[in-house]
């Protein structure tokens, strides 16, 4: 151990800040310099404080610079670790290491949740608290001892304890994928919209894209290709939906006005559906009515002109014929024979 170390921890001031000390030491591999940036760093929103002027404190100052340090740290880091590789490469692994879900789960390994100030019932429904925390706790290394101190521990305690890097740059992260699958589980609309196509000054293509839920527009992204622009995008508004309630609140709304929409045409088609066939039902009715009429009118007119035929003495019974009978067929050689023979015989008589 060094001997300004063993100095520091000799003048802890107060036996309830040893246990502090300790803890940090043991997360970020030193004893800090200036304790209150760490307090802070570790004082979620939720507590409420104040300091002596009124104004709240918490961590999310820091939050948002030790944000700008990982992205600067990391990217040096990855810059000298991949010589060579190009700038898609090394934003992405750059990305897979400070993303959200990465740094809460540094969080909770290292034990920095641990030491979080916060209200109970704020943690169950905040499940990034611990991340925000990580990178506040960068912020406060940055402002006590500057920006080697946040560069030895993303070495030593992060990327060597904690994080394979050659792994994490490698794996593929399927952002788009990922926010595929959360509009399918909330049945929301999703759509990537290609903004415009264009090359750099090199000549290369370069595609912008927007990604669009129920019609919100969410985060724009470019890239070298579309796969590219899409998973930036699709990560970005990943981000978008952890950070921003009011961006879910919007696309929810989006959706419950498109349903209602739907509901309503579906009513109305059905109401359309139900007076067509109640029209159609009420047309066969008529026309068999009117069949009936119609034979109806034709059995009292053909029983009119037999009544009329009888009433005029026309009765058609006397020239009935029909017991009149003539053999139309052609006679043979036997029959006239037959014939000459009888009048013969009759004619003796």
């Amino acid at each position: 151990m060094r001997i300004n170390e063993l100095v520091q921890r000799l003048k802890l001031p107060f036996r309830k800040e040893k246990e502090l000390y300790s803890c940090l030491y043991h997360i970020i591999g030193f004893y800090p310099r200036n304790i209150a940036y760490y307090k802070q760093a570790l004082l979620h929103k939720s507590m409420g404080k104040r300091n002596e002027n009124g104004r709240l404190v918490n961590n999310e100052r820091l939050e948002f610079l030790g944000d700008a340090m990982l992205d600067a740290v990391v990217g040096d880091i990855v810059f000298r670790r991949f010589d060579g590789k190009g700038e898609g490469f090394l934003t992405n692994t750059r990305s897979k290491v400070v993303q959200r879900e990465t740094l809460n789960r540094l969080a909770v390994e290292m034990g920095l949740t641990e030491l979080i100030q916060q209200h109970s019932s704020n943690s169950s429904h905040n499940s990034y608290i611990g991340g925000n925390a990580f990178e506040a706790l960068v912020g406060a290394i940055y402002l006590d001892q500057g920006y080697q101190a946040c560069m030895r521990f993303m070495e030593k305690r992060v990327l060597t304890d904690n994080i394979n890097l050659d792994r994490v740059a490698y794996k593929e992260v399927n952002f788009k994928s990922k926010l595929i699958e959360w509009s399918q589980k909330h049945r929301v609309q999703l759509e990537f919209r290609l903004i415009s196509q264009d090359k750099d000054r090199q000549g290369s293509p370069v595609f912008l894209t927007t990604v669009f839920l129920e019609g919100v527009q969410g985060e724009t992204a470019k890239g070298f290709s579309k796969k590219e622009s899409h998973q930036l995008a699709a990560k970005a508004t990943l981000q978008q939906l952890k950070k921003k309630p009011q961006f879910i609140d919007a696309v929810l709304a989006a959706k419950s006005d498109r349903m209602n929409e739907a509901r309503a045409k579906a009513d109305a088609d059905a109401l359309k559906r139900k007076e067509k066939e109640e029209q159609r039902a009420k047309s066969e009715e008529e026309k068999k009515d009117e069949s009936y009429l119609r034979e109806t009118r034709r059995v009292i007119e053909e029983s009119q002109k037999q009544r009329q035929a009888k009433l005029s003495g026309t009765d058609n019974d006397e020239f009935d014929l029909s017991d009149i009978q003539h053999d139309f067929r052609q006679p043979t050689r036997e029959d006239i024979i037959a014939a000459a023979e009888q009048a013969a015989f009759q004619g003796a008589e």
